[in-house]
């Protein structure tokens, strides 16, 4: 009788326990403010939840932190926020070494124990913001970042197979942006032109939709970056509401883990508890925004406008469908777990099969069940589309004009920032239209002194 005792004070302790972990509001909950907060402009308030919530819910840190990086390049502090993407970066890489601990905890609780190191999808794109961040400062990082771009996508697909398996991260789609940055800063030398096509051969290949990628190509076949007495402009805009993640039901398997228990209780010498509490697992939503593109203007004429160069929302629906049954599977493994646990303490102290004690371990299983919740961690203030738009100028001081666009014409208010083109050189730009309207700055890498960015008048 006493180990019976036992046995149920320490099950109790432990559904206690995994209760208090769990909490109430998720990840989900807490990131809808902050992107209302960032997508209508108030990036002061965006700020402070950010920094309250890195305090409040450690586990959380660093894609809040990713999120204050997104703040802080909003309001025009690039290096500010290059220097915290690059320290998530590298716990990334560091938290890709699971132990051995944190495993087990994860099996007897849920995913949101274990420490955050990304999505794969993530992964690669905190190395392309940090190659746009370091293009809005001097720039000296830049190829650098764009290698690595390029790099880990490599590093995450091949160490997606496994011996005798298949391997379903080869079917990733391949982010084009890192290619391009590479390409236009080896173009700017006017030297290394075979670097210059080697990348824009990617562009092109990884993303055929991205419709000035030949023109790229055939300039760098030409050895050509800009006629006598012009440089370049690239303005690359964030575009739409990112991708992030929401709790659902995963229906089929929770019933055909209902269906096995029911079974095994029926035929065992014990019960098992009954799957009453859904499975549940994160699914990554994408956001709806009116805004297609960025209508460009120079001096006043219209100039082009804005194309996608990498699609954020696909991207990480596309890669998350790949690795799906893998996020099921661990879940349902979960739930086996915990079950076995259950059946293992009555079989340990021979509780019997319709006594108090077994109906009382069965309780303590379905609310050990019914404390999980999803995953649902994600970098939430990224864009939608990376989009980025090419214009040849003459040297000297430019206005650029900049309006949201959509399917039925322009959009919200025609913000101007002024820029300065150097002879043979790149500039670039960089601005936020989550929806019709600009996001805080229009980030130039030669922007003029007491040069101020102004609304114009349409």
């Amino acid at each position: 009788m006493r180990h019976r005792l036992c046995l149920l004070a320490l099950l109790s302790g432990v559904v206690a326990g995994a209760t208090i972990l769990s909490g109430c509001a998720t990840h989900a909950d807490r990131l809808r403010d902050v992107r209302q907060q960032f997508c209508s402009g108030d990036l002061d308030a965006a700020a402070a939840t950010i920094d309250r919530d890195i305090q409040r819910h450690r586990g959380e840190a660093d894609v809040w932190r990713l999120e204050r990086a997104m703040v802080d390049l909003a309001a025009g502090r690039p290096r500010q926020a290059e220097q915290t993407l690059r320290e998530v970066r590298d716990r990334f890489d560091h938290f890709e070494q699971q132990s051995l601990g944190e495993s087990a905890l994860v099996m007897v609780t849920d995913d949101n124990r274990s420490a955050y190191a990304g999505e794969d999808y993530e992964k690669v794109l905190v190395r392309a913001m940090l190659a746009l961040s370091n293009l809005m400062g001097d720039g000296g990082d830049a190829t650098a970042y764009a290698l690595q771009v390029t790099q880990k996508q490599n590093d995450i697909i091949e160490a997606g197979g496994v011996e005798g398996g298949e391997n379903p991260k080869l079917a990733y789609k391949r982010l084009a942006l890192g290619a391009y940055v590479h390409g236009i800063l080896r173009e700017e030398t006017h030297t290394d032109y075979d670097d210059v096509e080697r990348s824009m051969v990617k562009v092109v290949s990884w993303e055929p939709g991205f419709r000035p990628g030949h023109a790229d190509l055939e300039r760098a076949r030409h050895g050509h970056h800009s006629a006598a007495g012009n440089g370049v402009l690239y303005v690359f805009t964030l575009v739409g509401r990112g991708p992030y993640k929401e709790e659902t039901l995963e229906i089929p398997s929770t019933v055909a883990l209902l269906v096995a228990d029911r079974i095994l209780s029926a035929n065992g010498r014990h019960t098992l508890p009954p799957t009453i509490a859904p499975i549940r697992v994160p699914k990554v939503v994408l956001d709806s925004s009116p805004v297609r593109a960025v209508q460009v203007s120079i001096d006043g004429r219209p100039a082009g406008m804005t194309e996608t160069i990498t699609d954020v929302g696909q991207l990480a629906q596309q890669q998350y469908e790949a690795i799906y049954p893998e996020v099921i599977g661990r879940a349902v493994a979960r739930r086996v777990v915990k079950k076995g646990i259950i059946y293992a303490g009555k079989e340990v102290v021979q509780v019997e099969r319709n006594s108090l004690a077994n109906f009382a371990l069965d309780a303590a299983g379905v609310a050990w069940e019914a404390t999980e919740t999803a995953d649902t961690r994600c970098w939430g203030l990224l864009p939608d589309r990376i989009q980025v738009a090419r214009i040849e100028l003459p040297a000297g001081m430019h206005q650029v004009g900049l309006q949201a666009a959509g399917a039925g014409g322009p959009l919200g208010t025609l913000r101007g920032a002024p820029v300065e083109i150097a002879d043979g050189r790149n500039t670039y730009m960089l601005a936020w239209f989550p929806d019709n309207q600009l996001v805080g700055q229009i980030l130039t890498s030669r922007q003029a002194a007491g040069q101020a960015q102004t609304e114009l008048r349409p």
